[in-house]
């Protein structure tokens, strides 16, 4: 991935991100060529892998164990409009851009097709994404025998990292005047979050 030096994470922050992504697209090659799936996803840090599961109908999941696979995932994406820079009005020279926070995940894809390892998997992913709702769903309340065959219907994706790229595109590069200008545009367009994300990472 190119990643210009005003957007590069720090190896640090790097590790950290990888326990906030809730989902991503796994690549990895075929005799078609390449296939991706969107999943969600859990990251496991004592073993430095993503954890998650996909429909056993599905192509890659009939794929050789072991090879290399690529995890791509994005947080707080969003168009920054031109109208929202302060230099704007002193020369016109700025232009639409893009800002995100973006990970690609590369390692050694594993599938599971050990129906104990696939329930612990979803048990677990399930659990993460429950916590915060009012009465938190789990497994236990779904029928026994319904369970098992909603796990015979599905593999087990681990995916072992070996490496990571990870950029934060969040107007670092900016004039104070102009990342000012984006996070208040952002603000008035309801996306205070974002904009909370690049006035941390811009003004550092």
């Amino acid at each position: 991935m190119y990643i210009p030096r005003h957007f590069k994470a720090s190896d640090e922050v790097a590790q950290e991100f990888l326990s906030h992504i809730e989902s991503g697209h796994v690549v990895s090659n075929s005799e078609k060529g390449l296939i991706s799936t969107l999943i969600p996803l859990i990251y496991n840090k004592e073993t430095n892998a993503f954890l998650g599961h996909i429909a056993k109908q599905n192509d890659q999941a009939s794929l050789a164990t072991n090879q290399e696979a690529l995890l791509i995932s994005m947080l707080n994406e969003t168009y920054i409009s031109p109208n929202w820079y302060a230099s704007k009005a002193e020369h016109h020279k700025v232009v639409p851009t893009w800002d995100y926070m973006l990970i690609h995940a590369y390692g050694e894809l594993v599938i599971h097709n050990d129906a104990d390892w696939i329930l612990k998997q979803v048990t677990r992913l399930t659990n993460r994404f429950e916590k915060d709702q009012p009465k938190p769903w789990s497994i236990e309340q779904a029928p026994g025998d319904y369970v098992e065959g909603q796990i015979r219907a599905i593999v087990g994706i681990e995916l072992k990292l070996s490496r990571i790229e990870v950029s934060f595109k969040m107007s670092q590069n900016k004039s104070e005047a102009d990342l000012g200008g984006v996070i208040a545009g952002l603000t008035k367009a309801g996306k205070s979050a974002i904009a909370a994300e690049i006035e941390k990472l811009g003004r550092k």
